[in-house]
């Protein structure tokens, strides 16, 4: 089942939901260590060309994770009513969140005009540039969205933990597994 349905997400927004989640780890944890290096570093040049390209990659497909959350329906909300309300708000955080982080690290990149290279497949334009100190106030927004994305996307497995644990409810189990019904 690819689509989604009232009860069940669907293969593709359950393969999208997760392969961000690793993207996501992954460019902090990348992002975090590249900052330990030294301009001798091998890694110095490297790890940021892997960061950007991931990074473009995450992008593209929030863009498509979004679209498709307009596409097709969305299963109906478990839980309380204050939890579900707040799942919202979460839900909404974690992708402004998503979008600040990404394009604060498009304005760090293309800050000197150039452009980004992903995999070397394809370039991604340098279209705003010029900003006074763009590199430093979009280095510092990338940072804190970044850190507050990871802290925002734990409370938000442990709201699913807390679902399937405490409530015993299928919150995480229709994220994990797609289900067709007769909707």
């Amino acid at each position: 089942m690819i689509k989604n349905t009232t009860s069940s997400y669907g293969w593709l927004a359950i393969a999208i939901h997760w392969l961000s989640a690793l993207l996501v780890i992954g460019l902090f944890a990348l992002g975090y260590w590249m900052l330990t290096l030294s301009y001798y570093d091998p890694w110095y040049r490297l790890g940021p060309w892997w960061h950007k390209s991931i990074g473009i990659s995450l992008l593209l497909l929030t863009l498509v994770r979004s679209a498709w959350k307009f596409y097709t329906v969305s299963p109906k909300p478990l839980g309380a009513s204050w939890e579900q309300k707040g799942a919202r708000w979460g839900h909404g955080i974690i992708y402004a969140l998503l979008f600040v982080t990404m394009i604060s690290g498009y304005l760090i990149s293309t800050a000197d005009g150039r452009g980004i290279s992903v995999f070397d497949w394809f370039e991604v334009p340098a279209l705003i540039t010029g900003i006074p100190n763009q590199e430093d106030i979009a280095g510092e927004v990338h940072w804190y969205s970044a850190l507050a994305l990871v802290i925002a996307a734990a409370g938000h497995a442990l709201a699913a933990l807390k679902h399937h644990f405490i409530n015993r409810d299928a919150t995480l189990k229709r994220m994990l597994v797609s289900k067709p019904n007769h909707d």
